[in-house]
């Protein structure tokens, strides 16, 4: 098969604070290269990069606010986050853990870092993605998904040269926990010093790969460095990885959603009719109620 090609290696962009507790590198969309839809069915990617948060009585995060017609998906490599919703879910994600919330018709969330992370303080290092719905499910029912680390599948790779957690889709015929309303693929694949790997992906699968941990040679001809994200062309199926050091590489690909899209605060939906709604919704009450 062909080779999937790199069209760029994208430096982390200057952080900005999400709430007082989330320290994020935003890669898309809206820098040169991913524009709102070139990663669909990925709309947005924030990467909190490894920072070292103090210890404090009250948690920093995200007080309440609303979403609707996506999806929220927090991946956590170090610290601890407690999560509240207006349909009464709730739970904490630790290391290795993921949360992956289903806004779609409406609901309000909270994030906060967990209590006794909170009170000792330590390294934090997450991402937060959002994931779009097709606008036939725009307005179904909200769900929750809690996916533990030992829930998710796992690959070892050959020579024990590492292995991959199947958070979404199938790798090597080992499938990850999380239902998607879209075709995509969702791992974070650990290789140690020296291993390799090779991921098989549709060429019209929009991919990108984040470096989370180590540096990585990719297709025999690019190194990229941690915290650095690289977007691939729609040109091709197979993508080596080579792992320069122990490293953690998050994959994301899947389908695009070819469907109009309006994006506004926290609303995606596919008409700005549709967001003007949604605000008249959420004022109304109609997304529930959250203690703050």
């Amino acid at each position: 098969m062909a080779t999937k090609t790199i069209q760029q290696i994208i430096p982390p962009p200057p952080p900005h604070m999400v709430g007082d507790g989330f320290r994020v590198h935003n890669f898309f969309p809206g820098n040169d290269f991913i524009s709102e839809k070139r990663m669909s069915p990925f709309f947005m990617l924030d990467y909190n990069s490894k920072v070292e948060f103090s210890p404090r009585e009250i948690p920093r995060g995200v007080g309440v606010h609303p979403h609707r017609g996506f999806e929220t998906v927090s991946i956590a490599y170090h610290g601890r986050i407690a999560h509240h919703d207006s349909t009464g879910n709730s739970g904490v994600i630790a290391e290795g853990d993921v949360q992956w919330m289903t806004a779609a018709s409406g609901v309000l969330h909270k994030e906060y870092h967990e209590a006794e992370f909170s009170r000792q303080g330590g390294l934090f290092q997450m991402v937060q993605l959002w994931v779009n719905l097709p606008s036939k499910y725009k307005m179904s029912e909200p769900k929750y998904q809690a996916i533990t680390n030992a829930d998710m599948g796992r690959f070892e790779l050959p020579a024990e040269s590492g292995y991959v957690e199947i958070i979404a889709g199938d790798y090597g015929g080992v499938k990850g926990p999380a239902t998607t309303f879209s075709p995509m693929e969702v791992y974070n694949v650990i290789l140690f010093d020296g291993g390799g790997i090779s991921i098989d992906l549709p060429a019209h699968y929009n991919t990108g790969i984040l470096i989370i941990e180590g540096q990585v040679k990719i297709n025999n001809t690019a190194i990229a460095p941690q915290d650095n994200f690289v977007l691939f062309r729609n040109d091709g199926e197979t993508i080596t990885l080579v792992a320069e050091e122990k490293s953690i590489i998050l994959v994301l690909s899947g389908e695009p959603i070819n469907e109009p899209l309006a994006s506004y605060g926290p609303f995606l939906m596919n008409t700005y009719e549709e967001i003007e709604q949604a605000y008249t919704d959420y004022r109304q009450g109609k997304f529930g109620y959250l203690e703050d």
